[in-house]
């Protein structure tokens, strides 16, 4: 089998890494379960080669993330639920359905996007899902305000998420001043279970927990990805750290053998060359 641009080849590579008897036995065992975690891990390996300006890197990592969508669709159509032409339908569908003044006809194109339509698209959606899972014999569960945010977002997104929902029905402080007295409080409290008499390692999660969602909600509040700006603070601690590492080989020493003082001087020294943008 050669390589190949159309799409077709990579669903016969598929379909052929999970045909019993001659297939991959490694692909043969997996399931939409035991995928899920590479799909998610593919998505935050584009996002990084996206970051960090690499091109030829951001081809591969697409194509590693376009793969991913084979394999469930493959899965999928072995369970005769779907299959790939299927996927590419139905977004299809809902781009030209959530663009009405793109894709619409003249009057909808003049009138551009009315405010409030996206959402009422959505709701439409909503009612037309429900309906499909109807004809299917899959059974609505309760659903909640809520659960439009996925839990399995990384947890700072999904708090940022869930607090941006919930300030669309009023739920929600109006400016960043609260949400400060608010984080000043949670620390105050977490401070008292760090300092209890007896410690309960629970509680301290608890609160550290409630801590960081404040933060996350004051970075709402002041149009700041909370996301983002940990991965920033990440990116700064790999530089200050990668300058300590850099005078222990200076210095023709073990990392570990440099004392904390003298890691905490290269440490300064790092962050004294660094501009002050990229703090």
């Amino acid at each position: 089998m050669t390589p190949s641009s159309d799409i077709r080849r990579l669903i016969e590579i598929m379909a052929a890494l999970r045909t019993p008897g001659s297939g991959c036995p490694w692909d043969l065992e997996q399931d939409f379960e035991t995928i899920a975690p590479y799909t998610i891990e593919e998505a935050y390996e584009v996002a990084d080669a996206i970051q960090r300006g690499d091109r030829v890197d951001l081809k591969e990592e697409l194509g590693d993330l376009l793969l991913q969508v084979v394999y469930h669709a493959r899965m999928a159509e072995e369970e005769q639920a779907f299959a790939f032409p299927d996927v590419v339908e139905a977004i299809t569908a809902k781009m030209i359905r959530r663009h009405p003044h793109v894709f619409g006809d003249a009057e909808a194109r003049g009138a551009g996007m009315a405010k409030g339509m996206w959402e009422k698209i959505k709701q439409q959606e909503k009612r037309d899902k429900a309906d499909a899972r109807a004809r299917a014999g899959i059974s609505e569960r309760p659903t909640a305000y809520l659960d439009d945010v996925p839990p399995l977002f990384p947890a700072l997104t999904e708090a940022e998420k869930l607090q941006r929902r919930a300030s669309r029905v009023g739920f929600d402080w109006g400016a960043p001043g609260p949400v400060l007295d608010k984080i000043r409080e949670e620390t105050d409290e977490l401070a008292a279970e760090v300092h209890a008499q007896t410690p309960d390692k629970d509680r301290i999660a608890g609160e550290i927990g409630d801590l960081i969602f404040a933060l996350a909600n004051l970075s709402r509040h002041l149009d700041i990805d909370p996301e983002e700006a940990l991965k920033r603070t990440n990116r700064k601690f790999r530089r200050r750290f990668g300058a300590i590492e850099a005078e222990a080989k200076r210095q023709n020493r073990e990392l570990e053998a440099l004392t904390l003082d003298e890691m905490e001087e290269a440490w300064q020294a790092a962050k004294r060359t660094e501009r002050p943008a990229e703090d």
